[in-house]
């Protein structure tokens, strides 16, 4: 008896092959995402210089509040001097005076110099106050120095 040697044929296999073109298409897009979403910014060569700004000339509002704050961190709503800087003191003055109106504007008309700290603690006062549109009012730049 003699066995018979089946021979099967090895076919020339393919190598396979992976196709970089998709994958190169994904990290464009990522990378084109990226780079449209990343802010750069450099704090140490921030110069900032406020407030001045051309606006258009403010519009009447009969719903507004007023809110001043002076150089050294005094108070004033709607020409009425604030007894206190702290917010709670704040917040009661800006509530009564927008009689429960909650869609009045709140204007903040802070000196160039004032503390960070105070304007932060006028917008806590308003957003406790249940105030929450907020505007910053600037002077106009025209004949001033911007350098």
């Amino acid at each position: 008896m003699t066995r018979a040697r089946m021979q099967f044929r090895h076919g020339a296999r393919d190598e396979p092959e992976i196709n970089l073109i998709p994958f190169i298409d994904v990290l464009l897009v990522i990378l084109i995402f990226l780079m449209l979403t990343t802010t750069y910014s450099k704090f140490t060569e921030l110069q900032v210089t406020l407030p001045t700004a051309d606006a258009e000339r403010a519009r009447d509002r009969p719903k507004e509040v007023i809110v001043s704050v002076a150089a050294d961190g005094r108070y004033a709503v709607n020409r009425k001097a604030v007894d206190g800087r702290s917010v709670e003191v704040l917040t009661a003055e800006l509530s009564a005076a927008a009689n429960g109106a909650q869609d009045s504007v709140v204007i903040v008309s802070a000196d160039a110099t004032v503390a960070h700290q105070a304007v932060v603690n006028v917008m806590d006062a308003a957003r406790r106050a249940g105030l929450a549109q907020l505007t910053f009012a600037t002077q106009s730049s025209q004949g001033s120095d911007t350098r």
